[in-house]
C-alpha cells in the first residue's frame, strides 16, 4: 500500500488576525463565521480535507487573549489543546503586526512546541512590498525555525502554495476521519453559529459578547427544515434590543439567518427565534459545561 499522510494542522493567533477566512479557503466551504469583530470564533472548528494519499485535519481556534471571566477561560483552553495535539502549526499574524515577545500571549508557547511552525503573514494586501520584506525579517528573527508565508485570505493569494507546504510536512499517518467527513460538528452548531453570526453584525456593542444561541429543535423533513432557537442574553435591557421595536430587529435577523441556513444545507428552511434572558451565564460552570466552553 502507498504512504497515506494525516495529520492535526491547528490555526492558531491573536483575534481579528483572519483565522477563520484562511480556514475557510483551506477548507473550501464556510464552516467558520466571519466578523469584523474581535473574538468571533468562540470554539474550536475542525475542517476535515481529504484526498486520496492525505487526510487534513484543519482546526480553527478562538484568538489568543488574557480572559477576564469564565466563558473565556474556557476559549483559552481550546487554544491550549490546538497547541498541544498538533502536527502543524499555523501562527496566524495580519501585516500590522510586530513580534513583541513581551506582550505576545503565545510567543513562549511558540518558542518551546514541537510542532512543524507555518507563520503566516495574512492581509499582505493591504502593505506594500518593503513592508513585508521588513516584517519577514522580524518575524524571521523571532521565530528562526518557521517557515513564513505570506498570504490574502481574503483575495486567496498564496493558499496553495501554503497547501502545498502543509502537504510537505504532515506525517504519515492512516486516516483518522472517514474520507466523506467534513467537520466533526453536528448541522445544530452550524445553525447556532449563522445565528450568531448575523448578531454580530447587525449588534454593536456588548450585545454580540453577552449572547449564546441554543438550537432546541432541528427537524430535518422531506422538503424543509425546521428549526426553533433560543437566543440568550445577560440582562433584560439586552433582549428588548435583540427584538427591536415592534419586533422588526429580531425579524430582519431571522430572515438574515435563513438565507444563510438554507445555502448551507442546500434545503427550504422555517426558523423560530426566541429570546430569553440568563444574568451571568458568561461566568456560570454549570452553563458553559453545557453550551461546551468546559469539558
Amino acid at each position: 500500500m502507498d504512504s497515506h499522510k494525516a495529520g492535526f494542522v491547528n490555526i492558531i493567533g491573536n483575534p481579528n488576525v483572519g483565522k477563520s477566512t484562511l480556514m475557510n479557503e483551506l477548507v473550501g466551504e464556510k464552516l467558520s463565521i466571519i466578523t469584523s469583530k474581535a473574538q468571533t470564533t468562540r470554539h474550536r472548528i475542525m475542517g476535515i480535507v481529504s484526498g486520496g494519499d492525505f487526510q487534513i485535519v484543519y482546526s480553527d481556534t478562538p484568538g489568543a487573549l488574557t480572559p477576564h471571566y469564565k466563558m473565556q477561560e474556557g476559549m483559552m483552553s481550546f487554544v491550549n489543546t490546538a497547541l498541544s495535539d498538533a502536527d502543524i502549526l499555523l501562527y496566524v499574524v495580519e501585516i500590522g503586526e510586530s513580534p513583541n515577545p513581551e506582550k505576545n500571549i503565545l510567543y513562549e508557547k511558540l518558542t518551546k512546541n514541537e510542532a512543524k511552525l507555518i507563520l503566516i503573514i495574512n492581509k499582505i494586501d493591504l502593505s506594500t512590498n518593503e513592508e513585508l520584506e521588513q516584517k519577514t525579517e522580524l518575524w524571521k528573527a523571532s521565530f528562526p525555525n518557521a517557515i513564513i508565508i505570506p498570504v490574502s485570505a481574503l483575495q486567496k493569494f498564496n493558499i496553495k502554495l501554503l497547501f502545498d507546504a502543509i502537504i510537505k510536512y504532515l506525517p504519515n499517518n492512516p486516516p483518522f476521519y472517514d474520507k466523506t467527513q467534513l467537520t466533526d460538528k453536528p448541522e445544530k452548531f452550524f445553525v447556532s453559529e449563522i445565528i450568531r453570526e448575523k448578531i454580530l453584525k447587525f449588534y454593536q456593542k456588548e450585545i454580540p459578547y453577552s449572547v449564546e444561541v441554543i438550537v432546541n429543535e432541528f427537524k430535518d423533513e422531506e422538503t424543509i427544515i425546521k428549526i426553533a432557537a433560543e437566543i440568550m442574553v445577560a440582562r433584560e435591557s439586552q433582549k428588548g434590543i435583540i427584538i427591536g421595536h415592534q419586533g422588526k430587529a429580531i425579524k430582519k435577523l431571522g430572515t438574515e439567518a435563513r438565507k444563510d441556513i438554507e445555502k448551507f444545507f442546500g434545503k427550504k428552511v422555517f426558523i423560530e427565534l426566541f429570546v430569553k434572558v440568563n444574568k451571568d451565564w458568561r461566568d456560570s460552570e454549570i452553563q458553559l459545561r453545557k453550551y461546551g466552553y468546559i469539558k
